[in-house]
């Protein structure tokens, strides 16, 4: 059997989900999160039995590789959202403005112009969240977290984008939960309600502390 053949891929879903609800069901009061499937690498062979099996939401580093197999399937299936959740180049804004359905990582001044100007061009206003760098790592983007109250606010005011969210990536070698405790306490200073963390292998820890959204690869997909 091959390891994308549709029923492979809806047992993956389904285990995903499961433990995803599972996750949820450990806090008293909280919503089950959004699942996004990280589809980079993937061609459309891979993605389309994730989609036959239910998924919609589905996310992409690259502006480019998205631009090579997203149009048709978006034309197959219209109720697909498409997360943005690579670094962005202001050179790409145009481009991931038509495509994507939502941007995941606004991190500078100079982006959030240019997107806000590309999204009333083309009369999309997508939302978006901030990336964080929670770790402070110095080869990873985001905004400092001293920075990122001030920024939302300027993006929201000042470039009048459509704020959703905080997005983060923890340290690869380090206990994720305090850093996703961070992002949830700073998205409450921030005034934005939707927290984008966890990914494959962490991604139940991420549902514990707050996540309203999950970024699933290589458990959905296999390896890459």
């Amino acid at each position: 059997m091959s390891p994308n053949a549709p029923e492979t891929a809806a047992q993956r879903l389904a285990d995903i989900t499961t433990r995803m609800d599972r996750a949820a069901g450990r806090i008293a009061g909280s919503a089950a999160a959004e699942l996004v499937a990280v589809s980079k690498t993937f061609d459309a062979e891979a993605i389309v039995p994730i989609i036959e099996a239910g998924q919609r939401h589905f996310g992409e580093n690259r502006v480019q590789e998205a631009q090579g197999k997203w149009p048709d399937l978006k034309a197959a299936y219209p109720n697909i959202v498409l997360h943005l959740i690579g670094p962005l180049q202001t050179n790409k804004a145009s481009d991931a403005v038509a495509l994507f359905d939502v941007i995941e990582s606004v991190d500078r001044d100079k982006l959030a112009k240019i997107l806000a100007g590309e999204m009333k061009k083309q009369n999309r206003n997508l939302p978006c969240f901030v990336q964080v760098n929670i770790g402070g790592e110095e080869q990873k983007a985001g905004v400092a977290i001293a920075e990122t109250v001030d920024f939302v606010s300027r993006c929201r005011d000042h470039y009048e984008l459509d704020i959703v969210g905080l997005m983060c990536i923890p340290p690869l070698e380090e206990a994720p939960g305090p850093y996703f405790a961070q992002l949830a306490r700073l998205a409450k200073e921030a005034g934005v309600s939707q927290l984008s963390m966890g990914m494959s292998s962490d991604f139940e820890t991420a549902i514990v502390m707050g996540a309203t959204q999950v970024r699933v690869g290589s458990a959905l997909f296999g390896s890459r």
